[in-house]
């Protein structure tokens, strides 16, 4: 597939692009804010606040929230804001530096099955106790706890330091579960195939390894692997059309990424960026290399992308089909038109919020709703101003 970077932001003027704050009319309360942005005039309301690092929303099919908390709870919010007590039977999590309990989704059957899956950062046991590693378990939900826990991967190895975990999971088109994650500050491993650090791990919903992921067979790499040369993937979703898995992963100062993860390729981190180290100094050989893929879209410099929505929702129809991304260094959210796999443009929305977008999701009320980190933490959906 033929990939265009694409770094500049088209748009009539940098004040809309960055999503014109407006003065609230009479009948607005304070706490919703009004917004003009190219394609409509939007409210940001509160629906539920007081939450500790949100990470990952996931709707329940009654209109019911699950939430994630980084420190390692995970909470229902109700339809009217109300947030629950944690649930019960949680694995050990290691919340440190940016681990945690991180993304969870649905299983597509959970009405019947009441299956979700969660990933975190899990702590060492024994001599690896002051390390730790991203997994991947699955659970049934029980209302107020988490029943039939099961750990169904454990990154290898588990490391020292809380940098790099990723990690957003899906399930894909395939039925597969696709998990993305970071390379854990250890750059070359992400080219290693010995180490899950920096890869795309695609799975069975059980945990075994699909016969027909890339590495299957071979000696010198695992089989888990489908794609690899990530930095530190924190956002992933479906295309609503197509079904394929696009990803986006964070890049050191600039070269932040936009991929869509194909069967055994390598997307070329540390070996080439669009970025260079926090420092300023050369990452790599440069921004493009044999065999090795080139991103649909990159931020140069960073936004610090997290969180990532295809919107399909009636509620502002001009949005629909287009993908919506959180920033956590700049307090934006961005909108990316997309003509197939083409970026037409992006738009900056939301930067007088000044909060740090953590997730987005598209709710089952049409509304786009996101979540913002910090230690009082709030969800917030997206209103269209008639």
């Amino acid at each position: 597939m033929r990939r265009i970077a694409f770094a500049g932001i088209v748009g009539p003027s940098l004040g809309l692009l960055l999503g014109a704050v407006l003065p609230p009319p009479a009948t607005a309360q304070p706490a919703s804010p009004v917004f003009r942005t190219e394609e409509a005039t939007v409210r940001v309301v509160t629906v539920a606040r007081g939450l500790e690092h949100p990470w990952a929303m996931a709707f329940l099919p009654d209109g019911r929230l699950l939430v994630t908390e980084r420190p390692g709870r995970l909470r229902v919010v109700g339809k009217d804001g109300r947030v629950s007590p944690p649930l019960e039977n949680l694995p050990p999590v290691f919340a440190s530096g940016q681990g945690g309990l991180l993304d969870v989704t649905l299983d597509p059957a959970f009405a019947s099955n009441r299956m979700l899956y969660f990933t975190y950062a899990e702590p060492g046991h024994g001599t690896e106790r002051s390390s730790a590693g991203t997994a991947l378990a699955s659970a049934r939900f029980g209302g107020t706890r988490l029943e039939d826990v099961k750990v169904l991967f454990r990154q290898q190895p588990k490391l020292s330091g809380g940098l790099h975990f990723g990690s957003r999971v899906v399930v894909g088109p395939d039925d597969k579960l696709w998990l993305g994650l970071g390379e854990r500050y250890r750059r070359d491993e992400a080219q290693n195939l010995n180490v899950h650090l920096g890869k795309v791990i695609r799975l069975n919903k059980d945990g075994g390894v699909p016969a027909d992921n890339p590495f299957v067979g071979r000696n010198d790499a695992r089989p888990e692997i489908w794609s690899y040369g990530h930095r530190n993937i924190q956002g992933m979703a479906r295309h609503p059309q197509t079904g394929v898995v696009w990803l986006h992963e964070h890049g050191a100062r600039g070269g932040d990424e936009i991929n869509i993860p194909e069967r055994g390729r390598n997307y070329g981190w540390p070996v080439i960026t669009h970025g260079v180290d926090y420092s300023g100094a050369k990452i790599g050989i440069g921004s493009e290399a044999p065999g090795m893929e080139q991103p649909l879209l990159h931020w140069t410099p960073s936004i610090a992308p997290s969180g990532m929505a295809f919107y399909g929702g009636s509620r502002i129809p001009a949005w629909r089909g287009n993908l919506f991304v959180g920033s956590l260094n700049s307090f934006f959210l961005v909108r990316v038109v997309l003509d197939g796999t083409r970026v037409v443009k992006q738009e900056r929305l939301l930067a007088g919020l000044e909060e740090r977008i953590r997730d987005v999701r598209e709710g089952p009320d049409g509304y786009l709703y996101i979540a913002t980190d910090n230690a009082d933490g709030r969800i917030l959906r997206i209103e269209p101003v008639n």
